[in-house]
């Protein structure tokens, strides 16, 4: 394992109910917040009335940011940032999933900066400072409500890209596993295929001694294997919910990473996907990862292939390593197809026309850092293996 520094000040609170805890954990950080929303779900699953609730509670002024894209844009950005800085804000809550909790993200950090927000993602400047940031969870997946990330899209550049700095992280989260009971089925099996790929691109490291770490990457991944299917077929199995919800945020905090490099792959190549066709970030995770799979398994990686079968999918540990690990790679794939998820880019509408631009948009210098290092034409193969 090598040095590191583990930090998470967010303070969560988990369970039925807990949203009661909001309104005083906002008065003592913020006195005006821009409530930040998707859609009409938060209004008809209850989040919404319990968070005006707690707003009123402490006396505390609020004006709405609705309408937050499924891949946050970056005029939406640019909107919540005016809206602060004209009506003075001094706080930013997010009612949502990972993309209302991302757009929040950006726009704390818009408030406290002179420039367009665009330079964050770009790589023009880092936030040096953010509003407090308060977020109630109405899906699985992404773990933003516990990590330091935001992923911002712009329509314009078709460009899909992602900042992190220490201040963007949120000072509450509030995780009700009841408020992600009325989700669909598609959601639910997209966030879950999310939480695996953050699992998969922290397990699959060229380091490979982080003990601790890689049984929790494996016990996450056996949650969601179990419980994903449970909470599709009763969206009110608040078992399933619950494990799924605290699941999401430790497949990204930075816990698994810890002690060995990581650099993620997959997650660039999709992030093209959603750029070019605006397509929800989970389903291409579950088209490319399985794929990607098959094209790094090599002599170098396939124990760590055979050990994630055998761990994970219960695989006779005495089978040849090479059968244990192409094994693996089928059950991945078969599980995201039973959770009701596409296989190829074709199902979604992706044909051929921008798959060579997109693997030269994907392809970065930390891409000779991942688990298998990757060239244009590798990321071009995988995209092309996928149709």
């Amino acid at each position: 394992m090598k040095n590191f520094t583990f930090s998470i000040p967010t303070t969560v609170h988990f369970g039925q109910g807990q949203i009661r805890k909001l309104g005083a954990e906002m008065a003592r950080r913020s006195s005006r917040l821009l409530m930040v929303y998707g859609g009409g779900s938060i209004r008809r699953n209850g989040v919404y009335d319990g968070a005006v609730e707690q707003l009123k509670s402490q006396n505390l002024f609020w004006t709405e940011l609705g309408g937050v894209e499924p891949n946050p844009r970056i005029s939406t950005v640019r909107r919540g940032v005016e809206l602060c800085r004209e009506q003075n804000l001094d706080g930013v809550l997010a009612l949502g999933g990972g993309s209302v909790i991302d757009c929040a993200k950006a726009i704390a950090a818009g408030a406290c900066y002179d420039g367009d927000p665009w330079d964050f993602p770009s790589g023009k400047a880092r936030p040096e400072r953010a509003l407090p940031i308060f977020t109630v969870l109405t899906m699985a997946a992404t773990g933003s409500e516990m990590d330091s990330v935001a992923v911002i899209s712009n329509p314009d550049t078709q460009e899909k890209l992602d900042f992190a700095a220490a201040c963007c992280l949120p000072a509450v989260s509030i995780l009700d596993p009841t408020y992600t009971c009325s989700l669909p089925a598609s959601q639910t099996a997209a966030g879950t295929a999310d939480i695996m790929s953050h699992t998969f691109e922290n397990y699959f490291s060229p380091i490979e001694t982080s003990f601790l770490a890689d049984s929790m990457a494996e016990d996450i991944l056996r949650a969601c294997i179990h419980y994903g299917p449970r909470a599709i077929a009763d969206p009110n199995d608040y078992e399933a919910r619950a494990n799924l919800m605290w699941c999401a945020p430790w497949a990204i905090n930075g816990f698994l990473d810890m002690g060995k490099p990581v650099a993620w792959s997959v997650h660039k190549i999709e992030h093209e996907l959603s750029a070019f066709y605006d397509i929800t970030h989970g389903v291409g995770l579950a088209i490319l990862t399985p794929n990607w799979m098959r094209y790094v398994l090599n002599e170098r990686t396939v124990d760590r292939f055979a050990r994630y079968g055998t761990n994970v999918w219960g695989l006779d540990a005495s089978l040849p390593a090479r059968q244990r690990a192409e094994e693996a790679i089928a059950k991945t794939r078969e599980f995201l197809t039973s959770l009701g998820l596409p296989a190829t880019l074709h199902e979604v509408g992706i044909g051929e026309e921008h798959l060579e631009l997109m693997a030269k948009k994907a392809r970065t210098p930390g891409f000779d850092r991942t688990f298998v290092s990757l060239s244009q034409e590798d990321i071009l193969n995988i995209l092309r293996m996928s149709l």
